[in-house]
């Protein structure tokens, strides 16, 4: 069953931050970037069991060619996007986020 996907604003702000950045590093880059991101997503809202949990009910995708995380709840009927966060990034500071 595929659910609808839907970004929390701080989420969507880092997905086009990073893409952004990889288009100007270079050309194209942001295009695959944003592909891999949607392939994820798509394998997310088709099965999200297939993702680890790791907190409570949320989950975590792996980006396979970014060093990218997707943060993400799953409900019956859609994805919540959390995070799409760096890998060299602070992990705590997704501990201070409120997944609702």
């Amino acid at each position: 069953m595929s659910r609808e996907v839907v970004f929390r604003r701080i989420a969507r702000l880092e997905f086009e931050e990073a893409e952004a950045w990889y288009e100007l590093k270079r050309p194209g880059w942001g295009l695959h970037f944003k592909e891999e991101v949607d392939q994820t997503l798509q394998r997310a809202s088709d099965t999200p069991e297939q993702f680890r949990k790791l907190r409570g009910e949320i989950r975590r995708a792996v980006l396979r060619r970014f060093p990218f995380t997707i943060h993400f709840l799953a409900e019956n009927d859609r994805i919540i996007v959390l995070a799409v966060f760096h890998g060299k990034r602070d992990p705590r500071r997704l501990k201070q986020r409120d997944p609702q």
